[in-house]
């Protein structure tokens, strides 16, 4: 049996000067079709990373990634194929160059953009996306990276440091959540959440908001320091990832989540794992899970 090979891609739009949403299709002359940006993961790269490349690679655009679209499974021409989507806004578009691999783009309207699309697969994200909210932003819930467990260490728990695979996935999370255009980063004063993130805000340019309000000795004291924090940036309307504990963070989503008509992801966070929420204003209209770097 072939082994499924593994891809992924993202649903490129934006607003014409009309007001319609218009979406990105590039034509391939090695199959002859036109598809979505799309391509393999590759050794130890996460989806949305691979999707986020590849956007870039066959499309010069520079996007902002929003909800994830869900996956398709088909039999390619190389083996069978699984490709996970994402949606992703135009930011800025750059000059596109010709090439063996992609030769032209072409924008379309997204009500009208399956009669130009020539995969079945690549209809059915069109379709899921055709229903969406659109202009979502991102609330990233992130758990710290891998720790040394509190047997190993001697002194303050807020003091705890990351062991070698929490470093290595603190080093690889700006693959990951560069996809979301951040335009800000809140963590926990305790050392194992900024050793996580610092890596990350300093790549993007972006000061880090420190707070007590996000640990966990300040949780055992008021717990509802942290849900007002994570409450006060989904208000916000900023693209934001928060980095906090797990006893937290669970309890914060379902008590943000409540009131809405999405349902609260009930597994466990482990280490450097990640919930975005996708609100538009306070509305919650999706919950999407992103696990750890792969090291």
């Amino acid at each position: 049996m072939s082994k499924i090979i593994l891809a992924a891609g993202a649903l490129v739009w934006r607003k014409s000067k009309e007001k319609k949403i218009e979406i990105a299709v590039i034509h391939r002359p090695k199959y002859n079709d036109w598809t979505i940006p799309k391509g393999k993961v590759e050794l130890s790269e996460s989806s949305i990373a691979c999707a986020y490349r590849e956007v870039i690679e066959e499309t010069s655009i520079e996007t902002e990634f929003g909800m994830y679209l869900g996956e398709v499974k088909y039999q390619s021409l190389d083996g069978p194929k699984q490709v996970s989507f994402w949606s992703a806004q135009v930011v800025k578009e750059n000059t596109f160059t010709p090439n063996s691999e992609v030769d032209a783009i072409k924008w379309v309207e997204a009500a009208k953009a399956a009669k130009f699309l020539s995969l079945e697969s690549d209809k059915e994200i069109l379709s899921k996306f055709n229903k969406l909210k659109y202009e979502s932003k991102p609330l990233v819930l992130l758990r710290h990276a891998k720790a040394l467990s509190r047997d190993e260490w001697q002194g303050d728990d807020d003091d705890r440091p990351l062991d070698s695979l929490g470093q290595m996935q603190a080093k690889r999370l700006l693959s990951i959540y560069q996809a979301f255009n951040l335009e800000q980063i809140h963590t926990s004063d305790a050392i194992r959440c900024y050793d996580t993130v610092e890596p990350m805000a300093k790549a993007l340019g972006l000061r880090l908001e420190v707070s007590n309000n996000l640990s966990e000795s300040a949780f055992k004291k008021d717990k509802e320091d942290a849900f007002d924090y994570a409450r006060d940036l989904i208000k916000s309307d900023k693209r934001a990832l928060l980095c906090s504990h797990n006893p937290i963070l669970p309890k914060v989503l379902n008590k943000l989540t409540k009131k809405s008509d999405v349902e609260s992801d009930e597994e466990k966070l482990y280490p450097a794992d990640a919930w975005v929420i996708h609100r538009i204003g306070k509305e919650i209209i999706q919950i999407d899970r992103i696990d750890a770097p792969t090291t």
